[in-house]
C-alpha cells in the first residue's frame, strides 16, 4: 500500500478538515521518528496517518479503532500497521499492548500532535514560532484544551524512553515542515481571514 492508497482511504471516511490535519500532524511526527529509530519510514508514516480514520464514523470504544482495524485487514494492510492502531487504544491494552517501537511512537505523538496545535493556533506566528516551553505551560493548565489526555503525553514519552520536553521539540519541529497544511503557519485571527 501507498501513502496516496492511505490518503484515499482516510479522506473516504473522514470529511472532518480538523480531524484530517490531526492525522496529517501525527503522520509527519511518525515519519520523523522512523527516520531517528530506524523504522521504516513509510510504514510508520501510514500509521500516523490511518490511527484515526474511523473516528468520525465510530467514535466510540471499543468501536475506535476496532471497526478501523476490519477495514484496514480487508484493504490488505499489514498486521503491524493494524497491531499498532489497535495498541494506540488504552481500553484495548490487555489485548494488544504496546510492545514495539512504533506502537510507543504513535501512542507518544497522539495526544501531544493535538496539544501543539491547540497552542500554535493561538500563537500569532503559530507553529513556526513555537517551543517546547509554550507547550509544557498549555499542558501544566489543565483548563486549556480540556480533552487532551495529559496523562497520556507523559506516559508516551516515559514508554518511548525519551525526555518529555525533547519530544516535545521533535514534534514541534516534525510538524513545522508542513504547517501550510496543517494550517499552523500563523495562528487563529489570521487563519481565518
Amino acid at each position: 500500500m501507498t501513502r496516496a492508497d492511505a490518503f484515499a482511504l482516510l479522506t473516504e471516511y473522514v470529511t472532518d478538515p480538523g480531524l484530517v490535519r490531526h492525522m496529517l500532524g501525527v503522520e509527519v511526527a511518525m515519519r520523523a521518528y522512523a527516520r531517528k529509530m530506524g523504522g521504516d519510514e513509510e510504514l510508520w508514516g501510514q500509521v500516523g496517518l490511518l490511527h484515526d480514520f474511523d473516528y468520525q464514523r465510530w467514535p466510540d470504544p471499543p468501536d475506535h479503532p476496532l471497526q478501523g482495524s476490519a477495514i484496514l485487514r480487508a484493504h490488505g494492510y499489514p498486521e503491524e500497521l493494524i497491531y499498532a492502531i489497535l495498541s494506540h487504544a488504552d481500553y484495548l491494552g490487555d489485548r494488544y499492548p504496546r510492545v514495539h517501537p512504533i506502537d510507543k511512537a504513535l501512542y507518544a505523538c497522539d495526544e501531544l500532535a493535538g496539544l501543539i496545535t491547540a497552542t500554535a493556533i493561538l500563537r500569532p506566528n503559530g507553529i513556526l514560532d513555537l517551543t517546547a516551553s509554550s507547550v509544557k505551560k498549555k499542558l501544566k493548565n489543565k483548563q486549556f484544551a480540556k480533552s487532551i489526555k495529559r496523562e497520556d503525553i507523559d506516559r508516551g514519552a516515559a514508554d518511548l524512553g525519551v525526555d518529555l520536553t525533547e519530544h516535545i521539540q521533535f514534534e514541534i519541529d516534525a510538524m513545522k515542515t508542513i504547517a501550510v497544511e496543517l494550517c499552523l503557519e500563523r495562528g487563529a485571527a489570521s487563519a481565518t481571514e
